[in-house]
């Protein structure tokens, strides 16, 4: 009996995935639950696991292959070995046969994530010809947010690179061919029954998914839309551009250009000395975001100052018992997480978001933690922050931070975030203007705690101070409701006990 594994659901929104790693290859015994291979999407890595024990037949969705909430990835023979073993050369005789005899092996992007759809390859580590063990590092593919290192699925001969270094690849996408032996009567085959689903695909330059149902919705052929993608890919945001055109052909003429500003001629001797490196994926992302929030929303940005005096002490009196009782180290986020969901409590249009022409007020505080990484900035969210402990806080704040780090966090725990805060203090900011993170209404800014001297009760004396700064949408939020906010956040850290207190 066949069993079909298909793709999981995905998230909010999320619509399609990228095939970034397959853990199994035809032939292979599995076990339930086993992972089976990863899908990356816009944000996340997603594990797709085993839904019953058996044998891989027909792998269906290749590595770097783009697919579907719902579509079949591969199916799988149940029960023990003797069974499910004529199945699946009958399924793939070219790839599972010569897998058990020395011929050829397909390597395939691997699982990518949750609503990742595509992946980018940015390094080969093993060229043609080259022997390669089973697990040994082949290559490395870059998404919106991940970077996923791909490995041999088996030892050989790297007989076929499919998908060069700079290929934008779909979540079920074939990257190479490994032969057993060094005879290439095996491989023909593979390559050769590879070679229609490469020609339907366009190959190197197969367009977006996305970008495909986007021109059958608009009724556009590809020869309609400009590609600005590698080598010409058409992307989601070319279909746009071009629907943009044909409704207001004068007006999409002329931001054209500004839009992409031609470079600047470079002098030889300089040009000598520069560096060009692709951007990744994930800044891509970040660099569109921001850019669609500055077009977007009407961004102002009002300051105050705090004297973190009370909540220092009030942390160094009690860190090391709280460290000991909870397990976690009590910093200054969970303080102003509190002080924010006291002030959004007061202030809720600061928590709301537009949606059209209505306003969508949230009865709950699900904040956002910026949070640095080696690939670029990403925003977990912590949710029903309001009605959680200074401990729970701390708690989330370490967990998803790590796991951002080290790129292990999943699309739903970057979705839905309702306010977010920004520490750039921690890398020495004294004062700065955040964006905001759509299609929230605002974002504070923490800064660098500096001792200045400060006039209290007709003295000077030197207290720790701490610029803040709010960013809100003034579409949204007046004046009035965003200063009231940054004083109550003010006033609560102040003085920490009016938290308890709800004052």
């Amino acid at each position: 009996m066949s069993i079909e594994v298909r793709v999981p659901t995905l998230g909010e929104s999320v619509t399609e995935a990228t095939v970034a790693t397959w853990f199994k290859k035809p032939g292979d015994a599995v076990a339930v639950d086993e992972m089976l291979c990863e899908l990356e999407t816009d944000k996340v890595t997603v594990e797709v696991p085993s839904p019953a024990a058996g044998v891989m037949g027909e792998i269906v969705a290749a590595e770097g292959e783009t697919v579907g909430v719902d579509a079949l990835l591969a199916t799988i023979a149940a029960g023990e070995g003797a069974a499910p073993a004529p199945a699946a050369p009958a399924a793939e005789a070219p790839a599972a046969a010569p897998a058990a005899s020395g011929g050829s092996v397909d390597v395939m992007v691997p699982t990518l994530g949750e609503s990742v759809t595509e992946a980018t390859v940015s390094t080969w580590f093993k060229q043609v010809g080259d022997s390669v063990a089973q697990d040994e590092m082949l290559c490395e593919l870059e998404t919106d947010k991940v970077s996923v290192e791909v490995p041999a699925p088996a030892a050989g001969v790297l007989a076929e690179i499919t998908a060069p270094e700079g290929t934008t690849v779909d979540a079920s996408a074939k990257l190479a061919v490994i032969s057993g032996s060094a005879t290439g009567a095996a491989p023909a085959p593979a390559a050769a029954a590879a070679a229609p689903a490469v020609a339907s695909t366009g190959k190197d330059v197969a367009n977006a998914p996305s970008a495909e149902k986007a021109m059958a919705e608009a009724g556009l052929s590809a020869d309609q839309v400009t590609g600005t993608g590698r080598d010409g890919r058409i992307m989601k945001e070319d279909v746009a551009k071009a629907v943009a055109a044909a409704a207001a052909p004068a007006p999409a003429a002329t931001p054209a250009p500004a839009a992409q500003a031609p470079r600047a001629p470079v002098v030889a001797e300089d040009a000598s000395r520069e560096e060009r490196v692709r951007m990744t994926r994930l800044r891509q992302t970040i660099a569109k975001r921001l850019k669609d929030a500055q077009n977007t929303a009407a961004i102002l940005t009002t300051y105050n100052e705090v004297d973190m005096t009370e909540v220092m002490a009030l942390r160094n009196q009690y860190k090391d018992q709280f460290e000991k009782k909870h397990g976690v180290r009590l910093g200054f986020m969970s303080f102003f997480t509190k002080a924010c969901c006291h002030a959004l409590k007061e202030v809720p249009e600061v928590n709301a978001e537009i949606d059209g022409n209505d306003i969508v007020y949230k009865n709950f505080v699900h904040m956002g933690v910026a949070a640095g990484t080696p690939q670029g900035l990403v925003v977990p969210v912590i949710r029903d922050a309001d009605s959680m402990s200074f401990a729970a806080i701390e708690k989330a704040i370490a967990e998803k931070g790590k796991r951002a780090r080290d790129g292990k966090l999943s699309m739903a725990e970057m979705q839905g975030g309702t306010f977010t805060i920004s520490n750039g203090g921690v890398y020495g900011s004294l004062m700065s203007s955040p964006i905001l993170n759509p299609p929230q209404s605002g974002i504070l800014g923490m800064h660098k705690i500096q001792d200045r001297p400060m006039v209290i009760n007709g003295e000077i004396k030197i207290r720790p101070m701490m610029y803040l700064a709010l960013s809100y949408d003034h579409r949204i939020v007046d004046g009035k409701g965003a200063v009231t906010f940054l004083v109550r956040v003010k006033e609560a850290l102040e003085d920490p006990r009016r938290l308890l207190m709800d004052l």
